[in-house]
């Protein structure tokens, strides 16, 4: 079967009508300029919702709306009271649980399939995610790292994992697409 590559016309793009269902959950995560970070990054993925645990700051904070720039009025957000209640009721709804971990069961963020729904864990700046939470997860995906550091700004791996979920789903919803016109 041959892929009907994406052809434009006339303004369109290849991410017209994509709203990528992925939903990102920030347990714990303490500098609100990282929380904005999220919420900027959120907005341009066009991620369906944040979900705030913990000490997670939520809007409106002049941090947050800082390095947001507008985006915490665009994107969806819910403060999540209890996460493990949380983390049940997305799984009944369907949701992958993934933390963005280095763990030995970990995968490495490019060779990881998700499967949409899914639901993203980033955890605190310098403890990451807690064990229970851990435990509770489908996926435990890594980030590659090359250099002497291993690991990243929560923002910076947060802006890193939702794009790349985006290209992943761009490719699924383009082979749907092809399927449909043949």
């Amino acid at each position: 079967m041959d892929r009907i590559p994406y052809r434009a016309t006339e303004g369109a793009t290849p991410y017209d009508g994509l709203r990528l269902p992925v939903t990102i959950l920030l347990d714990n995560v303490r500098s609100m300029y990282n929380v904005g970070a999220f919420f900027r990054t959120a907005d341009g993925a066009g991620i369906e919702r944040l979900l705030l645990s913990g000490i997670t700051a939520r809007p409106p904070m002049k941090q947050i709306t800082k390095t947001a720039l507008g985006a915490e009025e665009r994107v969806a957000w819910e403060p999540v009271p209890s996460l493990e209640l949380c983390l049940t009721q997305l799984r009944t709804a369907g949701f992958e649980i993934a933390a963005i971990e280095t763990s030995n069961r970990a995968v490495d963020l490019f060779d990881w399939r998700p499967h949409f729904p899914v639901c993203v864990i980033f955890g605190h700046e310098v403890d990451g995610i807690s064990s229970d939470i851990l435990a509770a997860c489908d996926t435990h995906v890594r980030l590659p790292m090359l250099g002497v550091k291993h690991s990243l700004n929560v923002a910076s791996a947060g802006a890193i994992v939702m794009y790349e979920l985006l290209r992943k789903y761009r490719t699924l919803h383009e082979a749907d697409q092809s399927r449909v016109i043949k």
